[in-house]
Formats: structure tokens, sequence, C-alpha cells
């Protein structure tokens, strides 16, 4: 996986962590006054994607929109200053890169506990000064990759029409993964998709506690999908491929310690793993692995390939208690 390209088309989003000592209750209201304590500002939606396949020691080539706004600037002088290229970065002047901020509490040696979140939230409508931005990266990047992420958070950046361009710019037989939170359906001919429960119910628009495995050929056969991993919390993830179905047992707890960005994590290692040629059974397992450490971590979190090495290692039993199903 190291050194691999893997080529992102994402909306780009920044995560917001201002944490604070409590003090006192405020007289004018019963709320909370904390003392200020950081500001921290991560690569958050799309971006974390992004950070999470830099992180395993891959080359993420991004594409993606941020504002003129000090989000925009602090996100990419962020990816910049981890060494992860931002040519394909469009500058849009007055849109508001979208920022989720979570105001954070707790004892100054305690771990801190989120009170409130608000989202600052702007969509973008692709134009001539955006796709000429794009089209100039991946005139550069094409045929470097063999892998193509599309990380749909609705905010505009990534749009169905623009999956034959991805394509087009990969090496040969390479593939397109998609990931989108509203409306995976619209991306019919991915070769892959990662729908967390709750979306690919939308897109069934049924229950998947049911027939799961029914449920999934059904799915794979709407979106005209050849493989299909879906993510189910504390239940592990279920990959349909024609060949059959494969359950695999979520790695370490089910006791999480913050779930902040886990499919972005799934979506970068299963990415990156099909770049270095891993099957679909391979690269799920590596994502399932993935997943498990990064929601034992606070905060929007990426892992190492250190880390990912050691779960493998130290976890055999996983490997032995995958339940596999022929089609």
């Amino acid at each position: 996986m190291a050194g691999q390209p893997v080529l992102m088309l994402v909306d780009m989003v920044a995560d917001r962590f201002i944490a604070g000592t409590p003090k006192r209750i405020s007289r004018e209201a019963p709320v909370l006054i904390l003392r200020h304590d950081s500001d921290d500002l991560v690569p958050g939606g799309g971006a974390n994607a992004v950070a999470n396949v830099h992180a395993l020691g891959g080359e993420p080539l991004c594409l993606g929109v941020i504002g003129d706004d000090s989000s925009g600037s602090e996100l990419r002088e962020l990816l910049t200053s981890r060494g992860i290229a931002t040519d394909g970065l469009a500058v849009r002047t007055g849109y508001r890169t979208p920022t989720k901020v979570r105001i954070l509490g707790g004892g100054r040696h305690a771990i801190k506990q989120q009170i409130v979140r608000y989202d600052i939230e702007d969509t973008v409508d692709l134009g001539a000064a955006e796709m000429e931005v794009f089209d100039q990266a991946l005139a550069a990047w094409g045929g470097r990759a063999r892998a193509a992420v599309l990380s749909d958070y609705g905010y505009g950046s990534v749009q169905p029409a623009m999956t034959a361009q991805l394509r087009g710019a990969l090496a040969e037989g390479g593939r397109v993964l998609c990931d989108s939170r509203y409306r995976l359906g619209e991306f019919q001919g991915v070769d892959a998709a990662t729908p967390n429960a709750e979306e690919a119910e939308a897109l069934l628009g049924a229950d998947l506690n049911g027939e799961l495995d029914a449920a999934g050929k059904t799915l794979r056969q709407r979106l005209d999908c050849p493989t299909l991993l879906v993510t189910r919390g504390s239940s592990g993830m279920s990959l349909f491929v024609p060949e059959g179905v494969a359950h695999l047992p979520v790695h370490g707890t089910t006791q999480v310690a913050d779930v902040t960005g886990a499919g972005d994590t799934v979506i970068g290692t299963f990415a990156l793993a099909t770049a270095a040629g891993a099957t679909p059974i391979e690269a799920a397992l590596l994502a399932n692995y993935a997943g498990g450490i990064v929601v034992m971590k606070m905060g929007t979190a990426t892992l190492d390939r250190t880390e990912l090495a050691e779960a493998v290692s130290t976890n055999q039993a996983l490997l032995e208690s995958v339940s596999w199903a022929r089609s």
C-alpha cells in the first residue's frame, strides 16, 4: 500500500474542536461556562478520507472545492504541511468551507466530552473555474492511480456525472469506489460502494435486519455495482460480490469511544488496498480492522500502517470467524 496513488474527488470539510474546562454555571442563563483550553482544526468529511489514505502511506490525489475563508485556508495549509498535493483544490470566492464545530468540556486531566455542535454549511454549484482546476489536475495525474474515490457529503463538489471523467484518468483496469451520504442511488455503475446500514436501508427502502443476503444482492443490482461493502456498526461489515456474501465480525470491542469519521477510514483503507492489488475480501478485511481502530480514538482520527499491521497480527481470530456464503 505504501506509495500507491489514489485519485479522490471529495467534499472538503473542516472539523473544528474547541475544548474548555468547566468554570461555573452562568448567571445569565442555565448554561455551563468553560475556560478556553484549545482550538484545533482537522480534516473532516471527504478531507478525512484523504487524510486516512495519507496516514496509511498512500498518495492521495485530491480534487475538491474550498472557500476563501479561514477554514478553507487552514484546511489547505494543514494538508500541505502533511505533504498532500493540493493542486486539485479550487478556491471559490464567497463560499463558506463546510465546517463542523464541536464544543468540548471536561476536567483538565479528563477526556473532554462533546457538549454541542454547530455546522457552517454552504453548497457549491461547480462552474467553469472549478472544472478548469479539476481538468488541469487530472491531466497531470492521468494514468497514475489504480483506484479513485468519490466521497460525497452533499456539499456539491462530487457529482455523479464526473464518474466517467475520473474513470478515464485511472490506469487501465482502475476501479472507482463511492461513499455517498444522501444519494448513493445516483452513482450507478461504480465498481464498489461502502454505505453504512442507514444509507443502505434508505436506498433499499427496507430494513436490513431481515433477509440481509438477499437485500445486499438487490442493492448491488440496483447500483449496477459488482462490490458492495455495508458497514453495520457493532455487527461488523457485510461484503456482497458476485461470488457470494461475506460477513465480517467487528474488530475490537463494541464499546466504542467515538464513531466520528469512521466511514472515511473505511473508504480510504478499502481504496488504498484496492490500488495495491487487494481482492475485495482482502480490502474489506483491512477496512474492517482500520474502522475498529479509529472508533477507539476520540475525535476525527486516522491510523498508520503500524497500527493496522499490529491489529491484523494480534487478531487472527477475526479472519477465522468470517462467514462466507457462495451465491
